[in-house]
């Protein structure tokens, strides 16, 4: 499907009734959104999305807060929740994996609507996955994607403990494990290829998406508008790395 047929059938989704509910970015934000049309919001609910150096700036602060413990938990609770029923302004995408420890929303220490999410083991692209981030380019303007990996990473060690044994995980384990093997390093102690892979397999997910024309631009401030970081499960630190 070529990239107006993806954004008809996404439109198409839209009207029926597939639209996230959401919240948008602090009041401070004036950016506008991809195309030029400015986003304007009902009162009491914060305007604009960033450009993409703006929201990667958003993000870093986040997570400085989140690490040194001192979380603002924007964007909560009922009334915020009843405000931002009609519409949503997520300023990034987070492409991050399912493990229960990296939470997108408290690692930057963001709220209701702030981030459009999306998440599978070890990151792994298919097609309902690319599809979910084009929507969020297409269809709400965001204008970064986030590729979210983490140390020990279990998707990444399953790999790498299928490769060592020479053995297929049964069922839909064989999937992920043949989409993160292509990152993996040839040699090198368990822990050095975990780690090792984790990074490799971020650099690899971000080549896909910046290919992709639906997806790929160049940014602003010099920040693309698709980035690859690491979350540190001990620390709490997200560093990006490509």
């Amino acid at each position: 499907m070529d990239g107006i047929g993806r954004r008809q059938v996404l439109r198409g989704a839209v009207g029926t009734g597939l639209a996230l509910v959401g919240a948008g970015v602090p009041a401070t934000a004036a950016a506008a959104a991809p195309g030029g049309a400015a986003r304007a919001a009902a009162p009491g609910i914060p305007e604009a999305v960033p450009d993409a150096d703006g929201a990667l700036r958003r993000l870093v602060e986040g997570n400085r807060r989140w690490r040194d413990l001192h979380p603002e938990h924007p964007h909560e609770g009922a009334e915020v929740r009843t405000r931002l029923v009609g519409g949503q302004h997520p300023f990034a995408t987070v492409l991050c994996c399912v493990d229960s420890r990296v939470p997108p929303e408290l690692v930057f220490d963001q709220g209701l609507g702030d981030l459009l999410t999306v998440r599978t083991a070890g990151q792994v692209l298919d097609d309902a996955v690319q599809g979910s981030l084009e929507f969020g380019r297409a269809e709400l303007g965001i204008p970064l994607v986030v590729v979210l990996g983490h140390t020990s990473c279990g998707a990444v060690a399953a790999a790498v403990d299928a490769a060592a044994a020479g053995e297929e995980p049964s069922g839909r384990l064989g999937f992920l494990v043949d989409a993160i093997a292509p990152a993996l390093p040839a040699s090198g102690t368990r822990e050095e290829r975990i780690a090792a892979g984790v990074d490799e397999n971020v650099r690899r997910i971000v080549a896909v998406l910046r290919a992709d024309p639906d997806l790929s631009g160049p940014g602003s401030g010099g920040v693309p508008t698709v980035v690859g970081a690491r979350y540190d499960l001990g620390t709490g630190r997200v560093d990006r790395i490509v």
